[in-house]
């Protein structure tokens, strides 16, 4: 839980073949959930690849290896709540 009304969801999967067009063993998903609403979510979908979604925005996202991943994530989560004055 990061607050009373947010928390951070981590779910990984590592699969035998690559989920198409990503190159790598991962199925994932990580999201952040505030007041109810996901207001940024890292995925990787069939036919999408590696991707990121804002509250507006969807846009590719290169992969490169779980930890820059991670850290790619909680650098946006750290933004995201400094723009909208939660930290």
């Amino acid at each position: 839980m990061v607050a009373a009304d947010a928390f951070v969801e981590v779910v990984i999967w590592r699969v035998p073949q690559p989920v198409p067009p990503s190159t790598h063993e991962f199925k994932y998903r990580l999201g952040y959930v505030v007041g109810g609403l996901c207001v940024l979510r890292y995925d990787n979908e069939r036919g999408k690849g590696d991707h990121r979604h804002t509250e507006t925005t969807e846009e590719l996202y290169a992969f490169s290896k779980p930890d820059q991943w991670m850290a790619d994530f909680e650098a946006d989560v750290a933004r995201w709540n400094h723009e909208h004055g939660r930290s």
